[in-house]
């Protein structure tokens, strides 16, 4: 297939662009899920947001509860008693008796199922474990969710044959470690400048697998890693595919640890392959649809960053109020202090909003392993590690100079050991792991898009005749004929009938603000036309907005179940007080968010870079 054939079957016209843009949306657009977008994030974009339907996923099931505290209970009991992160952080090692008590506890095979020798966990388990972790140990974190996420268990509890998950799934269940390499030193969300190859051999038996990967997470410990490569035809120059590489295969050498801010004992490498033979049965899915693989494999993998910020916040916000209640300054407890308090009160909300996003998509999951996650996810990995980084930040001015200091040295001199400054530099990663909070935002934003694209994108293809544009354009006409001033008229909110006063009266705010967000989009569009897809600070705006709302939708359903749950544990009034303070505190973002889509120097910014970058 010719590429200009190729390009009739996409739903973005890429006939304006150069080669390079040309082949890293095409792959992109080529490697998406092709359902429309569905679901409650979706809605938001689109001014129809269903509330009700969100109440069976807000809270874990009492059974699967059960099925989990046993696991996670032994976990919490281990690491407190005989695991020290801070020494685990100074020495750069995680001990080798550590790795084999977490693989006899079944830590590298919490989602595998039990015929393969997992735990066979959920999701919210898994989700929870991930919790756990974050609030003892950054580095083991890291080490399970990469192994388990977006290392082989994941790719091939998804893609895999039978024959591969009954060869490699024990393996890792037992503590085998595993990684995945899709990085390389050129190429880092772009995968159509990858250089790494994979070429079919004579004889049609094996792949030769050439190349470089950079920032290979578990390399260092792994025998079986996922491996990214190029596999071109003449149909599809850039395809990749993704292949289960032995890293004890002739011709793969690892040829460096990386070191990095923090995660100190984080097995990161660089790996080069030189003519590495992979068997036919080592592909993983399909031949060119590695990315496909890397994609979906991402939408629930990515869910574990969040998990482990909100053990991470949590952590925080019990180091700051114990602070903030015990340290006096000017006659009284610094938490009484107003500027102290709202950092108290930010670290309270951004915990229970994160808190309440993991564990509503992880429930869809768990309903479902096929369920259209991709916003959602997306969502609550931007959201959650952006927040996290912030509560982190305010957690250390807060503690002032013991949160600069080290956990060694307030240790030596007595005080309490709090590890605010080893969490710190642990925490910055995950703003970058797995997806930036840039590239979020645009893939986000990919995916809002999407059902105004399937309507309207023809009547702009220039690669269409007259009459087929014009046509397309009368029936996306008649569509925004109705679908546009019903986004002005008021809408039911789809409030549960037993919510409080306060929570409904959210609920109805999020609901009005979504018709609004629907509208700004659709201006955007028709302002903005095809160029919209380049002004990535309006589209940046949008999602934030999006986020915002789904943040605050979680949590007030969340604070809504919890409050019926009746649980003695549950303080409802703190939990309302949280919620309102986190949905005001919305409002006043996203009212700061529509002023700048019109306001802000976006264009002035950038026409400052361009000249500054023209001096070089």
């Amino acid at each position: 297939m010719k590429q200009n054939e190729q390009q009739e079957h996409g739903i973005i016209d890429t006939s304006t662009m150069n080669e390079g843009q040309r082949a890293a949306l095409e792959m992109a657009e080529d490697s998406r899920d092709t359902r429309a977008v569905s679901g409650f994030a979706a809605s938001l974009f689109m001014g129809v947001p269903k509330f009700s339907p969100m109440l069976a996923h807000c809270v874990q099931s009492h059974d699967d509860a059960e099925l989990g505290n046993d696991f996670i209970g032994r976990l919490e009991c281990y690491l407190n008693d005989e695991v020290d992160p801070d020494a685990i952080d100074r020495e750069g090692e995680i001990p080798d008796e550590v790795f084999a008590q977490l693989a006899e506890m079944g830590c590298f095979g919490i989602k595998i199922p039990q015929k393969y020798g997992g735990l066979g966990l959920s999701q919210t388990n898994y989700s929870r474990t991930a919790m756990l972790l974050g609030s003892h140990c950054g580095n083991l974190a890291a080490l399970l969710s990469a192994h388990q996420s977006i290392g082989v268990p994941q790719p091939l509890l998804v893609f895999g044959t039978e024959a591969q998950k009954e060869k490699y799934l024990p393996h890792c269940a037992a503590g085998g470690v595993s990684a995945f390499a899709l990085t390389e030193s050129g190429v880092g969300s772009d995968p159509a400048g990858m250089l790494t190859t994979a070429e079919l051999s004579e004889d049609g038996s094996h792949f030769l697998l050439n190349g470089e990967k950079v920032w290979c997470t578990n390399l260092l410990k792994s025998r079986y890693i996922i491996v990214m490569a190029k596999t071109p035809s003449e149909a599809k120059p850039h395809a990749t595919t993704a292949f289960l590489v032995d890293v004890e295969a002739d011709g793969v050498e690892i040829v460096t640890r990386c070191h990095f801010m923090g995660l100190k004992a984080l097995y990161n490498g660089v790996v080069r392959f030189h003519d590495v033979k992979v068997p036919l049965d080592d592909v993983v899915y399909k031949v060119g649809k590695g990315l496909k693989v890397a994609l979906t494999t991402l939408n629930t993998g990515r869910l574990t960053l969040p998990a482990a910020c909100i053990g991470l916040m949590r952590r925080a916000q019990e180091i700051t109020l114990r602070w903030s209640h015990e340290r006096v300054q000017w006659g009284q407890q610094i938490g009484r202090h107003a500027a102290i308090a709202s950092k108290l009160a930010d670290i309270s909300a951004d915990l229970l909003a994160t808190e309440s996003m993991v564990y509503y998509v992880s429930s869809l999951v768990d309903e479902n392993k096929k369920a259209d996650i991709r916003i959602e996810a997306a969502m609550a990995k931007l959201w959650g590690t952006e927040a996290a980084w912030s509560d982190i930040d305010m957690a250390m001015q807060i503690r002032g100079g013991r949160g600069y200091e080290t956990a060694d040295s307030l240790r030596a001199r007595g005080e309490s050991a709090d590890p605010i400054e080893r969490m710190f530099r642990d925490c910055r990663i995950n703003t970058i792991f797995e997806g930036s909070s840039e590239i979020m935002k645009l893939f986000i934003a990919r995916e809002a898009l999407d059902p105004h694209l399937r309507r309207g994108a023809k009547a702009i293809d220039t690669r269409l005749g007259i009459a087929d544009r014009l046509s397309a354009a009368a029936k996306a006409g008649l569509h925004y004929a109705q679908w546009y001033p019903a986004r002005w008229l008021p809408r039911g909110a789809d409030v549960p009938e037993s919510m409080s006063a306060l929570l409904a009266g959210h609920l109805k705010k999020i609901n009005h603000l979504s018709r609004r967000l629907a509208r700004a989009l659709f201006h955007s569009m028709v302002i903005k036309g095809p160029k919209l897809e380049r002004d990535q600070l309006r589209l940046g705006r949008l999602v934030d907005i999006a986020t915002e709302l789904f943040a605050m939708s979680c949590a007030c359903m969340r604070t809504h179940a919890l409050i019926l749950s009746n649980d003695p544990q549950v303080d409802g009034k703190q939990l309302e007080q949280t919620c309102d303070y986190l949905c005001k505190r919305g409002y006043h973002r996203i009212n700061e968010y529509f002023t700048a889509i019109s306001q802000a120097p976006d264009v002035e910014g950038y026409r400052l870079v361009k000249r500054m970058m023209g001096n070089l």
